[in-house]
């Protein structure tokens, strides 16, 4: 029994050191990037930081910036009409058609449930209709600095919205500036009446909520050319991060990769990298 008790201990004591020593932390995600969230230092890659690639619904996050710099009423209704219905993918929605619900609803069902209707209403009453509304899109990210990115739908359902790792990092960073993303996007779970019955939405992030995590902005995507991806700014290791994960192929990897990075920079496995703000051309 002390032997076995002993042989643990000296393998857990292994495993942290080679954790320690990697030079990148053990992710199944096929591109990674983890970068401090106030100096955009580099903790650690995988992949091409600048080759642009398909985001899905982490998009949102830039519709979100849109609608909350329009200023627009954020108690005014809004209508789900049929040109929110997707035509790209095929997805289903629960907010049917002729549905209203207010702004700030629409806003809180796409961040924190990912509703691509609602999205897509937000961009349909914006002035000047959804072209008007893309282009604004895109306005932000040159902005920003987001040299390799574009959106041309705000749900991210189309495989042509793309942007790199860098971008995302940088779009992380400035939606947590709004207070009203993060507290949206880290909902659990919140209810909407849709015509007379109140129907419940929960998050697309089985992390938020949790006592072990500290997740002051999250967003994840999905379509089948971008796989499973996740965008968060959290506390790891007493440290802010932005973390990048992309093209996770089975539904539970990209959750079990936050769980392995933060196991590695637990056990002090980072390495020294140069800021995305000088390499952002």
């Amino acid at each position: 029994m002390l032997r076995r008790f002993v042989q643990g201990g000296i393998l857990a004591i292994l495993l942290v050191v080679s954790w320690a020593q990697a030079a990148e932390p053990p992710l199944k995600s096929e591109s990674f990037l983890v970068a401090d969230a106030r100096s955009l230092e580099r903790i650690a890659l995988r992949g091409d930081p600048a080759e642009p690639m398909p985001i899905a619904s982490i998009t949102k996050l830039m519709t979100a910036m849109v609608v909350l710099e329009s200023r627009l009423p954020l108690d005014e209704e809004i209508s789900i009409g049929k040109e929110d219905v997707d035509t790209i993918k095929g997805t289903r929605s629960r907010l049917r058609i002729g549905a209203r619900l207010t702004r700030r609803e629409a806003l809180l069902l796409a961040l924190m449930a990912s509703e691509n209707r609602a999205a897509m209403a937000l961009s349909r009453h914006y002035p000047g209709g959804r072209p008007a509304f893309l282009r604004a899109m895109n306005v932000k990210a040159r902005m920003l600095g987001m040299h390799h990115s574009r959106f041309v739908d705000p749900a991210g359902l189309s495989p042509d919205n793309v942007a790199s790792m860098q971008d995302l990092v940088k779009m992380v960073r400035a939606a947590n500036e709004y207070p009203l993303i993060r507290d949206f996007s880290t909902r659990e779970r919140a209810e909407v009446l849709v015509g007379r019955q109140r129907v419940s939405f929960g998050t697309t992030n089985r992390l938020v909520g949790r006592d072990d995590w500290r997740i002051s902005l999250q967003k994840t995507g999905y379509i089948s050319e971008a796989g499973r991806c996740l965008v968060m700014l959290s506390e790891l290791s007493d440290r802010p991060v932005i973390i990048v994960l992309m093209n996770s192929q089975g539904k539970l990897t990209r959750v079990a990769d936050a769980q392995r990075l933060r196991r590695w920079m637990e056990a002090g496995g980072a390495v020294a990298g140069s800021g995305l703000a000088a390499r952002s051309g």
